[in-house]
């Protein structure tokens, strides 16, 4: 796992170049703690931090392929490759010869076999940039589901790239602004593909390759989700889909450094442990908590149970060595994490608590692994969450996420508290509205679908396109900042468009969620883990940490020179500071309205946003 950045300008000699490009990965540090490098030609830069998992030894990037003392490529790389000794073998048949024993040179010799067409033939998680010195060309390509990030920002004469948004603006051309459609996105909180809530920042789509030339850049999609019909019965199904999740699971555990599984307790993770177990590999095992949660947990709209009996109960079941990583209020509330889960995304997200929590717990793995495998994206495939199950969410006219912040607030989710004419201007739903209408048109019906079925793949697609990137992209800010490579083995590719086209009515079968994926794992975990309903990631119900929130909200909304001050509801945050309580930390509503505006002023003061809105 690593970090990477360029600049491609047609115009310009890059040989002398080096020191700017080495700003852009120095941003990206987070990223590659072990190695940093950059390679300059006349036309391009590439730079490279990386984190050693696979060919410790070598395997340096960038990674170039001479020949007869030309420069054929250079490549520079961000993931995992899990084919690639496959695709090593085929392509040695071919007449390719290796120097090194990892991924990346797979990838560059990828690129020389196949062109354009390379990123086809690989799977795994994976970003990267080829830069071919004789065509004066560069080829950027993503992942199929988009695990790993790749932004990129055109200019005069070429472009910049990088892992994430901040690498740009290590660049001494790129300015930081967002205008009335990125402040939409960023509020509406949905990941329109392309889109990166930055005015000219694109983020390459998932799925697709972009070719930088002296005429542009031209982007090709090599992968889309497929609607088909499913033609295997129940049983059939059950079978397959244990098997493409097992198949995943044991590709996923490749690693020349210390391996671990993050377990929470529910069926998701509990299916990969169990798996991993099952091939041969029994990994340690994290789960996350909170000091006294247990005792105190109530019950409330999302979460039923505590997690913390269930992943012991199914690390004893395995047999894992297991370490719950238990935390204080005063670790959610340390303002050193508070900026470093904000400044890891470069953006302001609506459950900040969770993404500190989720920090903590990733940095408390690092210190015992370099790789952990994960449940992500379990519940977007199989139907997990309440936006799938609720008619009132799923035939709105928009995402059922959004239309679940919608009951809430007359604008969306966390934004109680900003100005209404504000609001009103960027007008969040019609927003939404509009790229949900875009988003379903992407989905053709398939021959003899119900309009039931058709439905629940409308909003099945959504949720995988539009939903579970924004996972996907906290995930992979959020472990990066640690060090640590996150693996999702629920988005192999094959299971994703397998699982996809299952019917909803078997999907949910015996009339619970995920009935599909508990019965393929039934034999592997207990009954109480497989018959457990969905429970989200945890938060503290400490009131005390509704004192914080409540301190540093008085400290913001008193401030009227601050950052935030012009998109606040005034009224509303006096009449909410005047009270003398801790916020309310059992809900959704006050909770949320409350931690974005804190987000929101630390990303304006930190990356001195313009905002034209």
């Amino acid at each position: 796992m690593c970090g990477i950045a360029g600049w491609l300008d047609f115009r310009r000699d890059l040989g002398e170049e080096g020191a700017t490009v080495r700003t852009m990965v120095a941003a990206l540090a987070n990223r590659g703690p072990d190695d940093e490098a950059v390679w300059t030609d006349r036309r391009a830069a590439l730079g490279h931090r990386r984190l050693s998992v696979i060919d410790l030894e070598n395997s340096t990037q960038p990674m170039a392929v001479e020949e007869d003392g030309r420069t054929l490529a250079v490549v520079v790389h961000n993931g995992e490759i899990y084919n690639f000794r496959q695709l090593r073998r085929q392509l040695e048949g071919l007449g390719h010869r290796f120097r090194t024993a990892g991924d990346t040179e797979v990838v560059v010799r990828a690129y020389l076999e196949w062109g354009d067409r390379c990123a086809e033939h690989l799977e795994g998680m994976f970003a990267f940039a080829v830069w071919d010195p004789a065509r004066e060309r560069l080829l950027l390509a993503r992942d199929r589901l988009g695990i790993k990030p790749l932004y990129y920002a055109r200019t005069a004469n070429g472009v910049l790239f990088g892992s994430e948004p901040k690498a740009l603006f290590a660049h001494p051309s790129m300015e930081c602004a967002v205008d009335s459609e990125g402040f939409a996105e960023l509020l509406a909180y949905i990941a329109t593909p392309g889109h990166a809530v930055y005015r000219g920042v694109r983020e390459l789509p998932a799925g697709h390759t972009a070719v930088v030339h002296r005429g542009g850049v031209t982007e090709s999609a090599y992968w889309t989700l497929p609607s088909r019909p499913h033609e295997d019965d129940t049983a059939t199904t059950i079978d397959a889909v244990r098997g493409l999740l097992a198949e995943s699971v044991e590709a996923h555990l490749v690693s020349d450094v210390p391996l671990c599984t993050l377990l929470s307790g529910g069926v998701d993770s509990s299916a990969i442990v169990a798996l991993a177990a099952r091939a041969g590999n029994r990994p340690r095992t994290f789960s996350v908590d909170f000091e006294g949660h247990t005792e105190r947990f109530q019950k409330d709209f999302w979460h039923e149970d505590a997690d913390a009996p269930y992943a012991a109960e199914v690390a004893r079941h395995v047999g894992t060595d297991h370490e719950p990583v238990v935390l204080r209020t005063a670790d959610l509330a340390d303002p050193v994490v508070d900026a470093a889960a904000l400044r890891s995304q470069d953006l302001p997200r609506p459950i900040p608590d969770m993404d500190r929590s989720l920090y903590l717990l990733l940095r408390a793995v690092r210190q015992r692994s370099t790789v952990a495998l994960m449940g992500e994206a379990a519940d977007e495939l199989f139907g997990g969450y309440r936006s799938f199950q609720d008619p009132s969410l799923t035939d709105t006219g928009n995402f059922p996420w959004v239309s679940m912040g919608l009951k809430v607030a007359p604008h969306g989710m966390s934004t109680g508290l900003l100005d209404p004419g504000m609001l009103k201007k960027i007008d969040v739903p019609g927003y939404a509205a509009q790229r949900y209408s875009e988003a379903v048109a992407e989905v053709p019906r398939v021959a003899g679908e119900s309009e039931l079925e058709h439905r629940m793949r409308r909003v099945s697609h959504v949720h995988l396109t539009r939903w579970m990137p924004l996972l996907l992209t906290r995930d992979d800010r959020l472990s990066m900042a640690v060090g640590l490579e996150l693996r999702v083995p629920y988005c192999d590719h094959r299971l994703v468009e397998y699982v996809y086209n299952i019917p909803w009515e078997m999907k949910t079968a015996d009339g619970r969620e995920k009935s599909v994926l508990r019965s393929a794992v039934a034999d592997l975990l207990p009954a109480s883990v497989t018959e457990r309903r969905k429970s989200p990631f945890p938060i503290t119900q400490d009131p005390g940490y509704g004192q914080v929130l409540k301190e540093r909200f008085d400290a913001v909304v008193n401030d009227p020179a601050g950052p935030v001050a012009p998109l606040l509801d005034r009224e509303a945050c006096a009449r909410l500071s005047a009270q003398d309580r801790p916020i309310e930390v059992s809900g959704w509503g006050e909770r949320r309205d409350v931690e974005m505006v804190l987000q929101l002023d630390g990303w304006l003061r930190h990356y001195r946003v313009r905002l034209d809105l």
